[in-house]
């Protein structure tokens, strides 16, 4: 169904749109950007325009409508513009939503209202989620009427636009550990990690950088994060473990290697952390060479941007 479109494409399908909307090398201006996805927000209509809701945005919605709803087109309804940012091309939305069956009226599902529910979302322009929001202000709430296709029935979504969320972590500074690698960091959040002039440890350590408070990630969620790895042995940034310098932080499932997760799983979101890696944590041991990763003793900065439990991909 629709829904399930809505709720994968905020975790699996929005790394190709991702890379897809990174992968350009000419950007058009910001004003110009903006323009283009205010005017892609799909128009509002009859459909969208005879439901009416009940609810707080940013609480439970509960939506009323004649059924069954005919409906030809996308339609989008804005019910409450917010009092917030105007959304942006590439910005990471969090949002919430409650869909119906539009033959029916019944409620399909609700989602989003509780933390590690739905990962943040990309705004690019031409996807569903562009045409849903547009350049919509945060604190805004729209109905969306979508129509029947061959495979899926026509559904209502009511949807709430919460926050953009920082493409660097949020959280409190900690206190800095000892015999850790320091980080420094741009004012973009960029982290340059400087590796002691010490022997590497022979155990994973974890320690946190700024301590966030949001939902805490547990194993096997997808996630949105920012990381940088270097060599210990170099202190230089390894070819593909480098987030910044490929300016889309990762999206996707909890994939990485033992020491990698081990860090992450039990942090609260809006956290970032500090790990280092030994071999048999990482890619095994082995002589330290240039062409892999093998033997070495690996630090990362994470930066903790969402996470989602796996259930809510199923």
């Amino acid at each position: 169904m629709r829904l399930r479109r809505l709720t994968v494409l905020s975790v699996a399908a929005v790394s190709a749109l991702l890379l897809a909307g990174c992968s350009g090398t000419t950007e058009a201006p910001a004003e110009e950007t903006s323009s283009a996805l205010c005017a892609g927000q799909a128009a509002s209509g009859e459909a969208s325009e005879s439901v009416t809701v009940e609810g707080a945005v940013g609480e439970a919605a509960t939506a009323t409508f004649e059924a069954p709803l005919e409906v030809s087109e996308l339609q989008v309804t804005t019910l409450e513009a917010g009092d917030g940012d105007q959304i942006a091309v590439g910005d990471f939305i969090a949002y919430t939503l409650t869909a119906y069956d539009a033959e029916s009226g019944e409620e399909l599902t609700s989602m989003g209202y509780e933390p590690g529910q739905i990962l943040p979302t990309q705004i690019t322009e031409g996807t569903v989620f562009s045409q849903v929001f547009g350049c919509s202000t945060v604190g805004s709430r729209v109905v969306a009427a979508f129509p029947a296709d061959e495979t899926v029935a026509s559904e209502v979504y009511v949807l709430d636009l919460l926050s953009v969320v920082p493409t660097a972590a949020w959280g409190e500074e900690q206190e800095p550990v000892e015999g850790m690698p320091t980080v420094e960091l741009a004012e973009d959040g960029t982290p340059t990690i400087t590796v002691p002039e010490t022997d590497a440890p022979t155990e994973t350590e974890i320690a946190v950088l700024t301590k966030g408070d949001g939902y805490e990630v547990q194993e096997g969620d997808n996630l949105l994060i920012q990381f940088r790895g270097a060599r210990w042995s170099t202190g230089e940034v390894f070819e593909g473990g480098d987030t910044w310098e490929s300016g889309s932080p990762y999206i996707g499932p909890m994939q990485f290697i033992e020491g990698f997760q081990q860090a992450i799983v039990g942090q609260p979101v809006g956290s970032q952390v500090i790990v280092v890696i030994p071999p048999a944590a990482g890619y095994g041991e082995g002589e330290i060479n240039a062409d892999d990763l093998v033997g070495e003793t690996l630090v990362f900065v994470i930066d903790i941007l969402g996470a989602q439990t796996a259930t809510q991909t199923q």
